[in-house]
């Protein structure tokens, strides 16, 4: 079973930058895509990001589509989201997901989760 724990979470203001990350354990990270989910106050989660367990694709979610950039470095188990041009529509906890089937990467293939950190934007 893996094990994720996201860092960087925290109050900005809009038009302002974060970088979250994720760091994974307890089995083979780079067999597995890699994605970021949110979830706002009385809202459902949401897909945000995804990228392939070897990097070379990306996907994202029209919402944050030329504002945020996920990217992952295998040799060190992470997973990162950068995040610029912050609205407060972003405002939200924000979970790292590990692909449940290796060497696929789906908005709807994420099995493992890692507690969430919280992102606030305000305006």
């Amino acid at each position: 079973q893996v094990q994720l724990v996201e860092s960087g979470g925290g109050l900005v203001q809009a038009g302002g930058s974060l970088r979250l990350s994720c760091a994974a354990s307890g089995r083979t990270f780079s067999s597995y895509a890699m994605g970021w989910f949110r979830q706002a106050p009385g809202k459902e989660r949401e897909f945000v990001a995804a990228i392939s367990p070897s990097g070379s694709t990306t996907d994202y979610a029209i919402s944050v589509k030329g504002r945020f950039t996920i990217s992952r470095v295998n040799a060190k188990n992470t997973v990162s989201l950068q995040m610029n041009n912050l609205k407060p529509e972003d405002t939200a906890v924000y979970y790292c997901a590990a692909g449940s089937r290796p060497y696929y990467i789906s908005r709807t293939a994420f099995g493992s989760w890692g507690q969430g950190t919280q992102v606030t934007v305000s305006s």
